[in-house]
């Protein structure tokens, strides 16, 4: 029988989006992100069906932990994060970046080649 082989044990998984920076500089909205994870995330192909088994919390300054008790890539937060700063238009100054297994973090472009710009006018 393989049916019974599927389901394993349970898989707890713990994601970490650091957005400290760009929130501490004001222009991103930590709490509107955490309500938009809440909406958009889907549970078995559906939106709004977190139930238990995904728990979306704000940790000290501009941090969002997930926990989920099933299979949640870390590959669809990344995809939301990004969704998230395209609505909000800050996908030009932002982007994300895993800086280890499972947590995420947002960072300024490096805005460095501006005088360069400026003398091609």
């Amino acid at each position: 029988k393989k049916s019974g082989a599927k389901k394993g044990p349970k898989v707890t998984k713990k994601f970490i989006i650091n957005a400290s920076q760009p929130a501490s500089d004001k222009i991103f909205d930590v709490s509107a992100f955490e309500k938009f994870l809440n909406e958009k995330i889907k549970v078995d192909g559906r939106v709004g069906n977190l139930g238990e088994t995904i728990k979306i919390s704000q940790q000290g300054e501009g941090k969002i932990e997930i926990i989920a008790h099933n299979e949640l890539s870390g590959r669809y937060l990344k995809y939301l994060t990004k969704k998230f700063l395209k609505k909000m238009q800050l996908r030009d100054w932002l982007r994300v970046v895993s800086t280890s297994r499972g947590v995420y973090e947002l960072k300024f472009f490096n805005v460095v080649n501006d005088e360069a710009e400026e003398d091609e006018e």
